[in-house]
């Protein structure tokens, strides 16, 4: 529990019928934004907070993975900004170099132009109006679902800030050798035509062909087998096993090699496994990096065949075919000359491509810009190792570490227009400068900058730091950084959270840029199934909160967040979070127009019935238990925490409990009235993180406070009533058996019995008038005739049932019941008895058995209650 955080003016008991999320939530936020709630101020005293939001594509719109984290940040920084902390959650958006320039091609394209017409400077020029025009519709729904970022610190990858830090942190690098340029192996897309990283790269399973190919003559033979048997053309040299018995004759001979007028050599490579295939590979160093790394070790030559369009080059019949259409020609060619041994098809086998347009990738050598990662990705490493940084949950680390302990060099550089030019020149005499921002760039005849531009994935890796005003020493670097959570998705802890390791670690002086990694699944649909187009289950978001308002989409996101674990979400489950909204909202209704209240102090816990007791004790507990799951991410948890709290204890049973003490009105309402409005205030700001603008509206009309925003979180008083919360669990157990019982009895819920109950000895006597009313109980008359008598939590209740039920029939049912509870109960002891299957079994697998058992005998006990409670037939 917490004192009010703010002198409230006089509450508001006036409330409309139905919550209208539509008619609150604009305003709300609108209102939160004018008055600087989230806009965070460097210079003060408090602890900082500071969470970096993943930036969104420039190009991109809300849906559910963004919904999904944004809600679980934003709870994060609600929660610290009500706890006293100056909370930072910094807004921003990405460049988004390959898709930003693919939306303005296309526009030229309808225009019948392509943006070599325009020259580079005017298409960059048409790419910035697109941005301003088109770009950043994410930033408006980020409003809708309520988001408290710091709007006046928003930024862009290519805003001029973080563009000096991009230049400033490539001149850093380049001048400690940790940038070089040279010719590899990359990735390349032949339709967005440019390199792309390792990480850029999706595997699926394409129906391909095996073809082996016969090279050489005579005793010269070696058989080959490959998918893309256009490569032979630059083929140039076949690879076998040092240790091959059956091949060390060849080694270093010449092969003719088939379609051409070359010969190749044939080497020993331990690369080669003699047990796949026939033990012979073929070499075509300029296009497989494995092949390039053959090469590199015996001194063989890269013989480049085909363009950055996957056309082929080389002269000869092949000359100006597609890659795909020269395959199936070469392949022709070879049948022809009867060197084609074995043809397979279709072949599965995992082929990459481009992740943005699925274009199918061709490795290619091509001289590039590299970013030398051995130091940077070993402090990476051991940041997380040394517990400098948590990745949470851990069992997460292991990913990380497979990924930084085995990373290549990185490539930065794209063939594009959109996106940080690399600053380096080119002289006429050969010379290469690096340019730092604030250096001049050569002039004069002959010198020219590099072409390329940066990976996306550099600039965003600056991220945490770069926003902050690195390179200068801003009051905001020194105020916020290191940050203290990144909440992303694991699918990008290689894209992203890697490179921001190694950068913020080399840029910061070994100072992390961020705490902990809380590690989020993907969200699914509610069959678990992965959110696609294709599949016809994608989701918009903005159509859910229209529907059911933000708030329910914010619970039902935060509600299925284990940390690390995929979130399957439906419609139903949306409905079931607006229903809980319009719980809370009818609840608090019901409460302020009968009393409830946050002015005065609380009464002493002598002045309070056991129900206010009960009640004060399980918020504290609650309290506890939320904030536990804060600490741990346990979003999932302390969501049900709060709706079970919310829904059952509060207002299914203390609401109810109250109501015969409100009605009787005196001292006893205005106590209960007080701690009421107690337990709401709290209630109110436990959930405010996950549900800001219900619980906002709520809670101003209850306490006339300024806003839950700024208002303090509650803590944990440390009030605890055990016999309180034993009594009432005694309540809620003769209550809930009687309740079964009618219904067993086929009794609607709202019929009326008369009753005698016996709480002699019990805490009970207090509380007979709220378990009459509970359960539509009726005082017994004069000819009250007990049929049925429940004995339950040491009291008894006596219903006369007379002329509500067929007995006899009741009587067949129950024992029908019975039979299978006890048949139940006779199946799971016989398989506990039996040692030879507990010895075999998992222990899940018997601790389900015992589980049955139990069960079992409950339902049997039960059962012989409600038999024996029936009147003699």
């Amino acid at each position: 529990m917490t004192e009010n955080a703010q002198t409230p003016s006089a509450p508001n008991s006036e409330l409309p019928t139905q919550y209208a999320p539509a008619e609150v939530e604009g305003k709300l936020y609108e209102r939160w934004v004018e008055r600087g709630y989230f806009t965070a101020d460097p210079a003060s005293e408090k602890p900082p907070y500071t969470i970096v939001i993943p930036p969104p594509n420039v190009t991109g719109s809300l849906h559910l993975g963004h919904a999904f984290q944004h809600t679980l940040m934003d709870a994060l920084t609600r929660r610290k900004r009500m706890q006293g902390y100056e909370a930072l959650w910094l807004p921003g958006m990405d460049h988004a170099g390959i898709a930003t320039q693919n939306k303005v091609e296309q526009q030229l394209a309808e225009e019948g132009k392509s943006r070599h017409d325009l020259g580079r400077e005017e298409f960059v020029d048409r790419v910035w109006q697109w941005k301003e025009e088109y770009g950043g519709k994410i930033l408006g729904q980020m409003r809708r679902l309520g988001d408290g970022v710091d709007w006046s610190r928003e930024r862009f990858t290519m805003d001029e800030g973080l563009s000096k830090a991009v230049q400033t942190i490539f001149k850093k690098l380049y001048d400690d050798e940790l940038i070089y340029r040279a010719e590899r192996i990359i990735n390349w897309c032949p339709r967005c035509l440019t390199a792309i990283s390792d990480i850029e790269v999706e595997y699926q399973e394409d129906a391909g062909e095996l073809v082996s190919i016969k090279y050489g003559e005579g005793e010269d033979t070696l058989v080959v087998a490959t998918t893309r048997a256009e490569t032979m053309l630059g083929d140039t040299a076949i690879a076998v096993h040092p240790d091959d018995e059956r091949y060390k004759h060849l080694v270093g001979k010449l092969i003719k090699l088939p379609l051409t007028d070359r010969s190749i050599p044939v080497v020993a490579d331990t690369h080669v496994d003699p047990e796949f295939g026939t033990g012979c590979v073929k070499v075509t160093p300029a296009h497989d990096p494995n092949d390039f790394a053959i090469g590199q070790r015996h001194g063989l030559p890269n013989m480049t065949i085909m363009d950055e369009h996957g056309v082929i080059t080389v002269h000869g019949p092949f000359l100006g075919l597609d890659r795909f259409e020269a395959r199936s020609a070469v392949v022709g060619a070879l049948r022809e000359q009867g060197r084609i041994v074995a043809e397979k098809r279709p072949y599965l086998h995992s082929v990459g491509h481009c992740s943005r347009c699925r274009t199918t990738v061709e490795p290619r050598l091509s001289l590039q810009w590299w970013v030398k990662v051995e130091t940077l990705a070993k402090a990476a490493g051991d940041a997380v190792r040394d517990d400098r940084v948590t990745i949470h949950p851990k069992e997460m680390e292991k990913r990380y570490f497979d990924w930084v302990d085995n990373l290549n060099d990185w490539c930065i550089s794209r063939q594009l227009w959109w996106g940080h030019r690399i600053p380096v020149w080119y002289g006429p005499d050969g010379e290469v400068v690096c340019v730092g921002p604030d250096e001049e760039a050569p002039t004069g005849e002959g010198w020219t900058q590099d072409t390329d531009v940066l990976d996306t994935w550099f600039s965003s890796g600056l991220w945490p730091f770069s926003t902050l005003g690195w390179p200068q020493k801003t009051p905001d670097l020194a105020k916020f950084y290191s940050t203290d959570v990144l909440v992303t998705g694991h699918d990008i802890i290689f894209f992203w959270v890697a490179r921001m390791m190694m950068f913020g670690l080399y840029a910061m002086d070994g100072e992390v840029p961020f705490k902990t990694i809380a590690l989020t699944g993907l969200v699914r649909d509610e069959r678990g199934k992965k959110m696609s187009k294709s599949f016809g289950n994608v989701v918009d978001p903005l159509d859910w909160m229209d529907k059911y308002g933000s708030d329910a989409v914010r619970f039902t996101l935060a509600k299925g967040a284990n940390p690390g674990t995929d979130v399957p979400i439906g419609e139903d489950w949306v409905q079931a979070s607006r229903n809980f909204a319009n719980k809370i909202w009818n609840a608090t209704r019901f409460a302020l127009m009968n009393g409830a209240t946050v002015e005065g102090e609380l009464p002493a816990p002598e002045e309070m019935s056991a129900t206010d007791r009960w009640i004060l004790s399980r918020l504290n507990k609650t309290v506890a238990q939320v904030d536990s799951y804060y600490e741990d991410f346990q979003f999932s948890k302390l969501s049900e925490a709060l709706y079970h709290f919310a829904w059952d204890e509060v207002f299914d049973w203390y609401v109810e409990l109250s109501k015969t003490t409100f009605f009787a009105g005196g001292e006893g309402a205005k106590v209960s009235g007080r701690v009421l409005g107690e337990v709401l205030d709290t209630t109110l700001r436990l959930l405010h993180p996950v549900v800001p603008f219900v619980t906002e509206t709520l809670w101003t009309t209850l306490t006339g406070g300024e806003s839950l925003v700024v208002a303090e979180w509650p803590k944990d008083s440390g009030f605890r009533d055990d016999a309180a919360e034993a009594e009432i669990e005694n309540l809620q157990a003769v209550v809930t058996e009687v309740r079964r019982f009618r219904a067993d009895q086929g009794l609607q819920p709202g019929q009326k019995v008369p009753a005698r109950l016996d709480l002699a000895g019990t805490s009970l006597a207090a509380h007979e008038a709220a378990i009459r009313q509970l359960l539509r109980l009726q005082p017994e008359g004069d000819s009250f005739s007990a049929t049925a008598t429940l004995p339950v939590a040491g009291a008894t209740v006596a219903l006369d049932l007379s002329g509500t039920i067929d007995v006899a029939a009741e009587r067949k049912r129950l024992s029908k019941d019975l039979a299978a509870a006890e048949k139940e109960k006779q199946q799971a002891e016989a398989k506990l008895a039996n040692e030879a299957f507990i010895a075999k079994a998992p222990d899940n697998v018997v601790d389900k058995i015992k589980g049955r058992l139990a069960k079992a005998e409950a339902d049997i006990a039960r059962l012989t209650a409600q038999l024996d409670a029936l009147p003699a037939a």
